[in-house]
């Protein structure tokens, strides 16, 4: 009715609400920890973290915001042991060109969003190299960026897959309510 308040939500809602905004951090984080058992691949972390992070920052931009992403690319740093400002520099770049590119990417199909996603992988390998090596004041091998490309490019269909059910299940519950 015009001119009446809409009665405040109840506390299932309330926690609904809550839970559906932190999921994908909370994942992300949960995936990361998960990636950074004795597995014996060091890019996994990475490899693990970015797929969550561009995705949620193309499909879902409120939930993935920039204070997240900086705390994930700590957290990314932690993991892996490489130095402080590397995984939060890389994944805060491929944040903002992934909401930069969010109008693009939203409307395409997942062989072009994969593609995309391949620069993104690529993209975030190389700068994590150059940070490195610009800490260091020495070139690093090459090869393990161009390693952590490939498994983060490679894995992205099985995330995206995962992510694009739960988003979608995130969508109709929002409809519902």
């Amino acid at each position: 009715m015009v001119g009446r308040k809409e009665p405040s939500p109840g506390l299932l809602r309330q926690l609904d609400d809550l839970a559906r905004a932190v999921f994908p951090s909370l994942s992300t984080v949960l995936l990361m920890v998960l990636a950074a058992g004795p597995t014996g691949v060091p890019a996994m972390v990475p490899a693990a973290a970015l797929p969550c992070i561009v995705f949620w920052s193309v499909f879902r931009p409120g939930a993935m915001p920039p204070p997240a992403v900086f705390v994930l690319g700590l957290l990314q740093d932690l993991l892996t042991m490489s130095p402080l400002g590397i995984g939060v520099v890389t994944l805060l770049v491929a944040h903002a060109v992934a909401v930069a590119w969010r109008r693009f990417l939203v409307r395409r199909s997942f062989l072009a969003v994969w593609l995309a996603f391949c620069t993104f992988a690529a993209g975030t390998a190389a700068l994590g190299w150059l940070l490195t090596a610009l800490l260091a004041w020495s070139l690093p091998a090459f090869a393990p960026a161009l390693y952590q490309a490939a498994l983060t490019a490679g894995l992205y269909p099985a995330f995206a897959f995962v992510l694009s059910r739960i988003h979608g299940v995130m969508r109709r519950a929002e409809e519902v309510a």
